[in-house]
């Protein structure tokens, strides 16, 4: 057993389960000050006031306690990363340069750079290769605090090379201590060897490639990037209905570029998520109102591409839930800092800090459907936290958008950074 004991403050310190929270409750953060937290296994056993805790307590466990003192600093849940495919081979800085001299997204992917340049790079690497360049981007983001993340397949873009993707994803799954959850989306780009021939590529993923991750239980998820020059809402339902045919819940790479109905489609099918939506409107918000699917956006992709952020504002103040995650991607996002992501809700979005730390925990959790185990500090949930450095405020997490705040994270009950 561990005993975190003489917490200043324990955050998002939940009592009961609650699935995520919108609109004005998005500002509500529960919190206890000079707090304990008591973890059992790799669950979470008791919270509370230090004042409420005593020998006589502990005594019944009748079992050895860690006892981990951590006087002036915080305990957070660990962050949700519901939106990051860190499976790839070799950066695009030159792409970089190109986006300084002022050439847009769909420009560079035209001129062979892109989605298209990553896909020819991860089709001459080796799994083994690829899961170790993945996995010290995993270390990477399990030291800034993010205990479980969503990784997207996508640059493969043909049946031998999607399924090499989905297996290192399950191969970094069986290693690490973080949650993983696989998603499919060989609906990314419409690959060089079928351009001018969309449909027919629509036709692979469907036919041959949906069945062949479904027999090798590969995925949770199946993806489209549904958007102006990739793939059209009729291309989405048809993979969708496919893939919920295999057992695949849907996702929606939706409005990054235009306003594409990608978030209708996406509601139509009860996708988890919708992710990206930096072009919401007013139609998207009543669209989105009520339904079971959750915005998701990705600070870090829109800040690096130099596009309209999303209206998060408008949409919490419409009611809605908001979800924020890393997209760590060599293309869009070189960067799985969920600290960052955190200060980017409030100092792009708008958000409070209350509403930002729920967005990269519980709505995030949700988003990738594990709110019932992460994104609170919950009794019976998985003991996946980080306790900070000596800090002043809950606020300072956002404040200091540069610095590294997490001084130790625990996965399902263990110390591993």
């Amino acid at each position: 057993m561990i005993l975190v004991k003489n917490i200043k403050k324990l955050v998002q310190a939940e009592p009961a389960q609650v699935r995520f929270r919108a609109g004005a409750e998005m500002q509500n953060l529960p919190c206890i000050d000079n707090a304990y937290l008591l973890v059992k296994g790799d669950k979470i056993e008791s919270s509370g006031k230090m004042t409420a805790l005593s020998e006589k307590m502990l005594e019944k466990y009748n079992e050895k306690v860690e006892i981990v003192d951590a006087a002036g600093k915080m305990v957070f849940p660990a962050f949700c990363d519901s939106h990051s495919p860190i499976v790839y081979a070799g950066s695009r800085e030159i792409e970089y340069i190109d986006k300084i001299k002022g050439l847009s997204y769909e420009e560079i992917a035209k001129r062979g750079g892109g989605i298209l340049n990553s896909v020819d790079r991860l089709r001459a690497a080796s799994e083994d290769e690829l899961f170790d360049s993945a996995w010290q981007r995993l270390e990477e983001v399990a030291s800034f605090g993010t205990g479980a993340i969503e990784i997207k397949s996508g640059y493969g873009l043909d049946t031998e090379n999607e399924l090499k993707m989905l297996r290192v994803i399950r191969r970094l799954k069986e290693k690490s201590a973080l949650t993983i959850k696989a998603n499919f989306l060989a609906a990314h780009a419409v690959p060089r060897e079928y351009i001018g021939r969309q449909t027919e590529y629509v036709d692979l993923i469907i036919n041959e490639m949906i069945p062949m991750v479904a027999a090798e239980e590969l995925a949770d998820y199946v993806d489209v990037f549904c958007d102006r020059g990739f793939f059209t809402p009729e291309d989405t339902e048809r993979i969708l209905m496919q893939g919920i045919k295999y057992g695949l819940q849907p996702k929606i790479h939706a409005n990054e570029l235009d306003f594409s109905g990608g978030i209708q489609v996406g509601v139509k099918y009860n996708a988890r998520s919708v992710d990206h939506i930096e072009y919401t409107g007013d139609d998207e918000i009543a669209c989105l109102l009520g339904c079971v699917t959750m915005p998701t956006i990705l600070p870090g992709a829109a800040f690096f591409l130099g596009m309209v952020y999303a209206p998060a504002r408008k949409m919490i103040e419409a009611g809605l839930p908001v979800a924020m995650a890393g997209d760590y991607n060599p293309g869009s996002c070189p960067s799985g800092n969920m600290q960052f992501v955190l200060s980017m809700g409030c100092i792009k979005y708008g958000m409070i800090p209350e509403e930002a730390i729920n967005a990269v925990t519980l709505n995030s959790a949700y988003a990738m459907g594990v709110e019932d185990e992460l994104g609170t500090i919950t009794v019976g949930k998985t003991a996946n936290f980080f306790i900070t450095k000596p800090i002043s405020t809950i606020e300072f997490m956002p404040y200091a958008y540069g610095s590294n705040k997490v001084e130790s994270l625990y996965l399902r009950g263990v110390k591993k950074y």
